[in-house]
């Protein structure tokens, strides 16, 4: 059965991702790291990639003992070449890719007037163009394959923007995670790629522990209707959901997992 064939897929069963081969950017820590282990857990066999060091490969070590299927993929989102090369890498080691999750992002804070054009650029680097290499390299791969999912991370920033937070480059480069993983979708569907975002509220991740925002958080959870920010393992059901056939009619969506937050 094709992935995105779901004539024959019971109710039961259109959740499971148990053999899936899957690569996570950003795995090394927050919301990325908190997704592989959990596709991991589910039986997923999870490529997990990051910039190369310690804390991604006690990722991996971690799902492996868990009993889990992972392996490391060393990669820098900014860097062309390495987007072809981490895909290759992963249908090398682990199969055909079907699934994909790019979480990899920075962020920081500087009033547009004071903000450096190296500041703006390297935001944008990171959280855009980043993102549109890995999402082609993981496209080319899943339409050769037949099909897949790819989910994005942008932010809640990328639909308004936050009281008493200066990150004019932020907020548009998440933005534009979300129009450009649109125009993706609607460029693949018919080549049986899915391609959505995620838009997390406040989230309890080391980017808004950051030093710039770190006496900010409470007023963050206040903030909130849920009263609190979210911990990272609260956006593995909304990724799960997006990269299963039980969304397998959704594509070009912009899921909100801000506690409430927009709604204000």
């Amino acid at each position: 059965m094709s992935v995105n064939d779901t004539s024959t897929t019971s109710s039961v069963d259109v959740f499971d991702i148990s053999g899936r081969v899957a690569v996570v950017t950003g795995a090394a820590s927050g919301i990325g790291q908190a997704v592989a282990r959990h596709l991991a857990a589910c039986g997923a066999r999870v490529a997990c990639a990051d910039l190369p060091g310690e804390p991604l490969e006690a990722v991996v070590e971690d799902i492996t003992a868990a009993g889990g299927s992972a392996v490391t993929v060393p990669w820098d989102v900014t860097v062309e070449e390495e987007a072809e090369a981490a895909v290759a890498t992963t249908q090398d080691r682990l199969g055909p890719l079907t699934l994909a999750f790019n979480a990899a992002g920075i962020a920081n804070a500087t009033p547009a007037l004071d903000m450096s054009l190296s500041q703006w650029q390297r935001m944008y680097d990171v959280d855009c163009t980043g993102v549109f290499l890995a999402s082609r390299a993981q496209g080319r791969a899943m339409i050769a394959a037949g099909g897949g999912s790819i989910v994005n991370v942008a932010s809640m920033s990328g639909t308004i923007v936050n009281r008493g937070l200066v990150q004019v480059h932020y907020n548009s480069a998440k933005a534009a995670v979300i129009h450009l993983s649109r125009s993706l979708a609607m460029e693949w569907a018919r080549q049986g790629v899915r391609v959505n975002t995620i838009s997390p509220g406040y989230t309890a991740t080391p980017m808004n522990t950051r030093p710039e925002v770190a006496e900010q958080a409470r007023q963050f959870a206040e903030d909130t209707p849920l009263g609190r920010m979210a911990q990272p393992e609260e956006m593995t059901g909304p990724a799960h959901f997006l990269l299963s056939d039980a969304a397998s009619f959704l594509t070009g969506h912009d899921l909100l997992v801000d506690g409430g937050f927009t709604a204000w």
